[in-house]
């Protein structure tokens, strides 16, 4: 009797033990995961998606997935070039490109990746002034993502894209930028109106020289002008009349008397 309870629990540990490894034999990997197949300990090949067999025991697999990963980088203190202290922080996308090389050529590719971009993100920075990184994003941008790119290749990485989130300065760093800037505006309008100045000074000396050279035209001007002055009030005005113009006055007289 207890002959056969064992062999009933015999049979049935084995059928359970030869279904869970037939069980694990197949995977299904989606259409953005691949497996990293290890044959005794040494990497044998990649496979998916879909349906694939590993073999128990003698085979292990690791999973690895291929859509784009978006990282946000720790937010980091970096001086500039021109010794202003900032706090900087960025997302990076990459993506891996190399299951293999993820696997075998660096212990966790995301906590890598991740490192990388901070030291890297203060390393490029550094090397710029403070009016750069506000108003030159985009570059930066570039140039931390080549460079990341390049490093993270051996990995079997993808660094598709690095995105500068914020630059957050201290509130006086703020002030001493706003009377900056409030300076440069007072300078442009002084330059602005320094060049209406000379403009009309020219235009004036041209103006003048035409009249020098034709008395007609100057005695015609000066008559315009008491016209206008005339023209703009009511009250008696005492203008003095100029020698010149009187004896322009007698010729003209003359000329028509003839």
């Amino acid at each position: 009797m207890i002959a056969e309870s064992f062999g009933a629990y015999f049979g049935i540990t084995v059928t359970l033990l030869v279904l869970g490894l037939l069980i694990s034999t197949f995977r299904i990997l989606r259409e953005y995961q691949r497996g990293v197949i290890f044959l005794l300990g040494r990497f044998y090949k990649v496979k998916g998606p879909g349906l694939i067999v590993v073999v128990p025991i003698v085979q292990q697999m690791v999973r690895v997935d291929l859509r784009t990963l978006v990282m946000d980088v720790p937010t980091q203190d970096v001086i500039s070039r021109d010794n202003v202290s900032v706090r900087v922080n960025a997302v990076v996308y990459f993506r891996v490109v190399d299951p293999e090389k993820a696997i075998n050529q660096v212990e966790d590719y995301h906590e890598a990746t991740s490192q990388l971009s901070q030291t890297t993100l203060r390393s490029v920075l550094g090397q710029h002034e403070l009016d750069e990184m506000l108003s030159q994003r985009d570059m930066l941008n570039v140039d931390i993502q080549k460079i990341l790119d390049k490093q993270t290749d051996v990995w079997g990485i993808k660094v598709s894209n690095v995105e500068i989130k914020h630059v957050d300065l201290d509130e006086s760093m703020v002030r001493a930028i706003a009377r900056q800037a409030e300076a440069e505006r007072v300078r442009r309008a002084k330059v602005i109106h320094a060049t209406g100045e000379q403009e009309a000074s020219t235009k004036l000396a041209e103006a003048a020289a035409v009249l020098a050279s034709e008395s007609g035209a100057l005695q015609l001007r000066y008559l315009q002008t008491l016209t206008e002055i005339a023209g703009d009030r009511s009250s008696t005005i005492v203008f003095p009349l100029p020698m010149e113009l009187t004896q322009w006055l007698k010729k003209e007289n003359k000329k028509a008397g003839q």
